[in-house]
């Protein structure tokens, strides 16, 4: 019998509680109106892995990977490989998220960095006030501290 096939019956020994302690040990438990989050989730951390796997790549304006990137294309780039379409540009990428508060974020997220209204630069976040980003020309992709206050978040979904 296969751990697929014992789910059923271990739900009906251990009761629903135990469904946390059986997903954490690597069951699969369906909820309803969770499973796209948790897809979402698992998108943006596996986003999130890519961005860091180029770390030190070079910045190049206008590049989308896989070797050089600007801001945008690393997110473009990361999010595609994840699974996830995203426009080009920081703004577009801004306008196609879910925008989220700073209490609200979490690894995964994307990071905009604007000027008033005007967004010019995007990240992903990666926990503990830090981001992966291409920063500019001359710079490498790297993970560095958000250095402003001047920051919205957004969340693909």
């Amino acid at each position: 019998m296969t751990a697929l096939n014992r789910v059923p019956s271990l739900m009906a020994r251990a009761g629903t509680a135990s469904a946390l302690t059986l997903a954490a040990v690597g069951g699969s438990i369906v909820v309803p109106g969770v499973a796209s989050e948790a897809s979402a989730v698992t998108t943006a951390n596996t986003a999130l892995r890519i961005a860091a796997s180029k770390q030190g790549s070079p910045y190049q304006w206008g590049a989308t990977g896989p070797r050089r990137f600007d801001c945008s294309g690393l997110t473009l780039y990361s999010f595609k490989r994840a699974g996830k379409k995203l426009p080009r540009t920081a703004a577009q990428q801004y306008n196609n998220s879910r925008h989220i508060s700073a209490g609200s974020r979490r690894a995964g997220d994307l990071v905009f960095f604007h000027s008033g209204s005007r967004v010019y630069h995007v990240g992903i976040y990666a926990g503990k006030g830090k981001i992966w980003h291409a920063p500019k020309t001359g710079d490498v992709v790297k993970l560095q501290k958000i250095w402003t206050k001047s920051v919205w978040y957004g969340r693909v979904s």
